[in-house]
């Protein structure tokens, strides 16, 4: 278990309170930057997805490296291209020497593998594979500085104005230079999870806890980086992301009783503080949903059509508990 529900609702107690937009407000508030915040994350913001209002956001105009969050936008040009006609799941999708040699997360792509679109969509999604990221990069625009000029204009169709892409994966730069790496805010983060989470089936892989990759003599069980799925109520998505210069991120996403709710954090100081800090968020997002509301609706039907899910591997015995958290009354 990730953390226990007697350690975070100490948390929650010990916590600076928050500042919510309560039912009969029209306007998120801000709260005042304390050093409990100022220390679990860099910028935060909190939306009910179904009307795109925010809930609630602290310093949610931070601009800074989003590390692999960045695909996120990787996966939206894809579906774009799906969309149009250009890809189907069963595009063969031809590994290149440039991909193969793609450091950090990865699935360990050899030159000249060949794998269907859908299963490196997985690979993309689950375990964050750069070396995907530069594979589905150099087959669509046929390099990744040319796919890095589409990521930067989808950006600005979606509004993105803190946004300047520079990967297709959101590794730092060779020079380690922040203002080198690829930049964002949790603002824009959120316009293009929104985005994302209204037109397309991303969640059918940012739900996945594990799956398995080529499979035969060099199998990889992938694991899914967001250790949220499965132990808090009702996320299943979206993307995780770290490098020394960014810090921890995670854009998440919880659906319950028909109400969904997103939260993007970035620049937390380690794995455990961004997930407990995106665990309170979404409870007090939900907590600060307007009454009386219709229930989303399911999404429209994505064109991509995912393959049919191999059997997953024996699960550990006893199932993990999904951890409910209650908000203490003021």
């Amino acid at each position: 278990m990730l953390f226990s529900r007697r350690s975070t609702l100490a948390l929650l107690l010990v916590l600076s309170p928050f500042t919510f937009a309560a039912t009969t407000r029209k306007s998120p508030t801000r709260p005042a930057e304390s050093a409990d915040n100022s220390a679990a994350y860099k910028g935060a913001i909190v939306l009910d997805v179904a009307t795109g209002k925010t809930l609630f956001e602290d310093r949610s105009d931070y601009v800074g490296p989003p590390a692999s969050v960045t695909k996120l936008m990787t996966f939206l040009l894809v579906h774009d291209r799906i969309a149009k006609g250009d890809l189907t799941s069963q595009t063969p999708i031809n590994v290149t020497a440039e991909a193969a040699k793609t450091g950090g997360s990865q699935v360990y792509l050899a030159e000249k593998e060949v794998f269907p679109l859908d299963e490196m969509l997985y690979a993309l999604m689950i375990a964050s594979a750069n070396d995907v990221a530069t594979a589905l990069a150099v087959h669509i625009a046929g390099s990744k500085s040319a796919f890095v000029e589409l990521m930067n204009a989808r950006a600005r169709e979606l509004g993105m104005s803190d946004t300047t892409f520079r990967s297709p994966h959101g590794l730092p730069p060779s020079s380690r230079s922040t203002v080198e790496s690829d930049l964002t805010s949790p603002r824009d983060l959120a316009k293009l999870s929104l985005h994302l989470l209204k037109t397309t089936n991303v969640l059918t892989y940012t739900s996945v806890k594990q799956r398995t990759f080529r499979p035969g003599p060099k199998r990889i069980d992938m694991i899914n980086h967001n250790h949220l799925l499965g132990k808090v109520a009702g996320v299943d998505g979206l993307k995780t992301g770290f490098t020394r210069g960014a810090g921890f991120c995670l854009a998440a996403t919880a659906l319950r009783n028909g109400r969904r709710v997103l939260v993007i954090t970035m620049g937390s100081p380690d794995s455990k503080t961004r997930d407990i800090k995106i665990a309170e968020l979404l409870e007090r997002g939900f907590t600060a949903l307007p009454a009386n509301v219709t229930p989303l609706p399911s999404p429209a039907e994505s064109p991509i059509k995912p393959a049919p899910r191999p059997a997953a591997p024996p699960a550990a015995p006893g199932p993990e508990p999904v951890i409910k958290f209650s908000v203490p009354k003021k």
